[in-house]
């Protein structure tokens, strides 16, 4: 039985190492970083929702009309707010989900391939509740699936308290997915143009 998901896209950054530039909204295929992170996602959930911080009004009118978005107010507090105003904007909003897909705006080989295969893990292995993106040996975090049983934890998510030390306690209900090199994300406006230009 195919589980009801929300997407939870991030993308409240002030992109602080990219002066001038608007990180969600440098062009990437026919899109944007972020419409890039929201078309690979789309299919695979029920509802996305977007949290926006730094320059959220002009964000926000590059969003399709399909998405739901929201203004996290601590945004330049770190990501872990931005998680758990997500989080309370969805549980105000939606109809019980089933479990939370959490999303980057900024690592654009993450595809709709990958985000099946993240959610086919979480419908088939029952005793799974986290599904997880494995980075390297010992390191791990988004995107991941988190089960609506963990939802009154993410809530509870701060600037010093990520979604990593919630799958650092559950180890054995999550599950590690390897993404293949698709876990890239851009930080920097060099490393945007060096992707960006292999992909012509």
């Amino acid at each position: 039985m195919s589980s009801s998901l929300c997407a939870l896209v991030l993308a409240a950054g002030a992109s602080k190492r990219m002066p001038g530039k608007i990180k969600q909204l440098l062009p990437w295929g026919h899109t944007t970083l972020m419409g890039n992170a929201i078309e690979a996602v789309v299919s695979v959930v029920d509802r996305v929702h977007v949290v926006l911080g730094a320059h959220a009004e002009i964000l926000a009118s590059h969003l399709p009309g399909s998405v739901r978005a929201s203004i996290n107010p601590k945004w330049e507090e770190g990501m872990g707010t931005s998680l758990a105003f997500g989080i309370s904007q969805i549980l105000e909003t939606e109809k019980n989900p089933d479990g939370l897909l959490i999303v980057l705006s900024d690592q654009p080989f993450m595809d709709t391939s990958y985000f099946k295969s993240l959610k086919k893990i979480y419908d088939e292995r029952k005793a799974i509740k986290i599904v997880a993106t494995q980075y390297d040996t010992g390191r791990f975090g988004v995107p991941a699936i988190f089960d609506a049983s963990f939802f009154p934890e993410l809530k509870k998510l701060n600037k010093d308290f990520g979604a990593k030390r919630i799958i650092r306690s559950n180890l054995k209900a999550t599950h590690f997915l390897e993404p293949g090199g698709k876990e890239i994300d851009i930080d920097t406006f060099d490393m945007y143009q060096q992707l960006y230009n292999k992909t012509k």
